[in-house]
């Protein structure tokens, strides 16, 4: 029975471990957080007192220099009366003011209290009877000697200055760097800790299923609300690229499995007499398969390199006749990916050619948003209401042609190559006198033109 237990306990052993570590990952995450805040704060309190000294250190010295003279001028004239019964050392010793009595006060250095001892003068001498001497000095103390009037003996009071102007600092700069300082602080963090996690969740989302290759997750950063929609916008992304890549061998994998069996019926078909009809029912099941090979890769993985849109779409008119499909291209310039929107393009012909009127039109124009390829035929295009759906995968506008090698990919397909540029697939009714056609299923290109 003990051995049992034990056992137990050995299997317990492993989650335990594994839930005490899920449990400290939090725990280290949440002390990163008031450590990084802290930070914040520490940083942005140090930042408003230096920049609240720098903008208002003259005016506080300045009003601490008054204060000073004030509280001096009392001293001063009480002083100066009590010397008149007493002698300058026994009202030091009452009075607790460091007052000697010599002719000239011990001066050793003073030079940079000189200017405050300059404007404190200038404070006193409006506010006594007589104009006193104040003479800086360093040592043994940071201060000014100011000599009192007295008619017995001279004496001089001292009083201590800071040769630091930064210190003491002012209770009132302290409150207020410690306000504005928190508020700085605590703006830096929603900027540093939220905004800026947010805005690259919202670039990187922005891209989701518009690149070649699905973005990587993003790094975990950031507050921990933050973290967690980050942890699961990485969540979602995988399962996307999971999910496409499962689409895309499911559908590759089916289509390249039926093109053996195809290509052997052909061969079959050839040796026998009356095969027309065969064969053309095989001629639709193979434009089927190579329709879902095109969706399930969608140009995927193929490299974009530049190209003169005139000479690409020369090459893709050329395998139709010059009577049903007709060009008018620009001398444009764009990057592309040239399989994809090869096949692409033709996929848009063929739908002209199988639903609307020859002649096809294929022509190539800037616009605003970078180029457009436009296929105009001379029918009369998709109704309003159905135009939405028209680009969705297997979606057939006439099921009546559905045994006619039409599987509803072609629109898809357009559509898929044309976000892969970055752009999209649009409907267009042409004016009147456009001597085009009257409709034009458009391929937009992101982007500027390269004319040069």
């Amino acid at each position: 029975m003990a051995h049992q237990v034990s056992a137990a306990q050995r299997r317990l052993a492993p989650a335990s471990t594994t839930e005490d570590t899920v449990a400290v990952a939090p725990r280290r995450a949440d002390l990163a957080l008031i450590l990084r805040l802290g930070l914040f704060l520490v940083s942005g309190w140090l930042l408003s007192a230096v920049l609240l000294q720098g903008l208002f250190g003259q005016r506080l010295m300045q009003r601490q220099l008054r204060n000073l003279a004030r509280n001096l001028a009392g001293s001063i004239r009480l002083s100066e009366l009590a010397i008149e019964r007493l002698p300058p050392q026994a009202v030091g010793q009452l009075s607790g003011l460091r007052i000697v009595s010599r002719r000239w006060p011990v001066v050793r250095g003073g030079e940079a209290l000189r200017e405050p001892a300059r404007q404190l003068r200038l404070l006193l001498c409006p506010r006594l009877r007589h104009c006193p001497v104040v003479v800086p000095t360093q040592t043994p103390q940071a201060g000014i000697w100011i000599e009192l009037e007295s008619l017995t003996e001279p004496a001089w009071l001292f009083c201590q200055l800071s040769t630091n102007p930064w210190w003491p600092p002012d209770p009132a700069l302290i409150s207020l760097a410690l306000i504005s300082g928190s508020l700085l602080s605590g703006g830096s963090f929603l900027i540093f800790e939220v905004q800026r996690p947010l805005q690259r969740l919202s670039r990187r989302m922005a891209r989701v299923g518009l690149q070649q290759d699905d973005p990587d997750p993003l790094p975990l950063e950031g507050a921990a609300e933050v973290k967690q929609l980050i942890q699961r916008f990485n969540g979602m992304v995988l399962r996307l690229r999971r999910a496409e890549q499962e689409r895309a061998t499911m559908l590759g994998g089916i289509a390249h499995d039926l093109q053996s069996p195809i290509a052997r019926l052909r061969l079959r078909l050839e040796i026998l007499p009356r095969q027309a009809s065969a064969l053309a029912d095989l001629d639709a099941l193979e434009r089927i398969t190579s329709q879902f090979l095109l969706f399930a890769s969608g140009g995927r993985g193929e490299d974009r390199v530049p190209v003169p849109l005139d000479g690409f779409l020369a090459e893709v008119v050329a395998a139709y006749p010059s009577d049903q499909v007709q060009l008018r291209a620009s001398d444009l310039h764009q990057t592309v990916a040239p399989i994809a929107l090869g096949r692409a393009l033709r996929n848009l012909i063929d739908n002209g050619l199988t639903y609307g009127a020859t002649p096809i039109v294929v022509r190539c124009e800037s616009s605003a948003e970078g180029v457009d390829l436009l296929v105009i035929d001379q029918g009369r295009g998709i109704p309003e209401d159905r135009r939405a759906a028209a680009s969705l995968a297997f979606q057939r506008l006439d099921p009546a042609r559905g045994g006619k090698g039409q599987c509803g990919l072609g629109l898809a397909i357009a559509q898929r190559v044309a976000e892969l540029h970055g752009g999209s697939l649009v409907f267009r009714d042409l004016p009147r006198e456009d001597p085009d056609g009257r409709f034009a299923v458009v391929i937009r290109l992101a982007g500027w033109p390269d004319n040069s």
